[in-house]
């Protein structure tokens, strides 16, 4: 791994405009839950209902069973409560500050690197603390309305402006990215990067994968950080077998020395 850490350290001093693509392995190091699973309570198991974490967790059941959508998003919150960004979401922030093109698109709802000072960054299923109304105006935070599910309130929670349906700024399991989050992954994949680092997740999603796709296409050199194989893992040019901080403070460290910070 070291002489693996050390390539990519080279290509990582070489490069201007780089990419970082991140799921839930990166916020696992901070004790996050996936999506699919509380804990990993739901992994492989339907839940209470009978039904997939999935359909549960849908545009759909919100619509038509809120309360029911409402109790998992609740359980998701109270597991991710108090949850800090890592030791990974500050050396995405630093190269950042180090190379000012550098870009985070990350499937994450759980705001870790906005919290750790990265600015060039898509939340493409959004971010969980941010609530709105579906029938009026009225936007808050789950720590201002909900109290940051730290006690029992009556579920679905309701607007206090209109009565209506409170939701997470969320895509929910079915539904479509907004124009705007489209827009702004169309500007990226028209900008060409100098190298791409996908860390953490399994490319479950199209838009996730295509940019690491397009760049090994394009000759741009690919790097995978995680600790098991995924669909990716044959094509990148690079692949550290390892959890996503660790990894990535210990490439942050040889570059650091390289550029005298240390």
């Amino acid at each position: 791994m070291n002489s693996t850490l050390s390539a990519v350290a080279d290509v990582l001093w070489e490069a201007e405009k780089i990419l970082f693509i991140t799921g839930a392995g990166l916020s696992a190091d901070s004790g996050l839950p996936t999506y699919r699973g509380v804990g990993g309570l739901y992994e492989g198991q339907d839940t209470e209902e009978g039904i997939s974490i999935e359909d549960a967790l849908s545009g759909l059941m919100l619509s038509m069973n809120p309360a029911l959508t409402w109790k998992y998003l609740w359980q998701i919150g109270v597991a991710c409560r108090g949850a800090t960004f890592n030791r990974g979401h500050e050396v995405i922030a630093e190269i950042e500050r180090w190379k000012p093109n550098t870009w985070v698109l990350t499937q994450n709802v759980d705001g870790l690197h906005r919290s750790a000072g990265s600015q060039n960054l898509i939340e493409v299923h959004g971010r969980a603390s941010e609530l709105y109304c579906v029938d009026c105006s009225y936007k808050t935070t789950a720590q201002e309305l909900l109290g940051g599910y730290s006690h029992p309130i009556s579920l679905p929670p309701r607007c206090p402006t209109c009565g209506g349906l409170i939701r997470p700024d969320v895509v929910l399991f079915g539904e479509f990215l907004s124009q705007k989050t489209v827009a702004a992954m169309q500007h990226l994949m028209n900008t060409r990067m100098d190298l791409v680092f996908i860390i953490g997740t399994s490319g479950a999603f199209p838009y996730i994968t295509q940019p690491v796709q397009t760049a090994c296409i394009t000759g741009i050199p690919t790097v995978e950080i995680n600790p098991t194989k995924t669909a990716l893992s044959e094509i990148v040019d690079y692949r550290l077998e390892s959890t996503a901080a660790d990894t990535l403070n210990q490439l942050w460290s040889i570059v650091q020395q390289r550029i005298g910070l240390k």
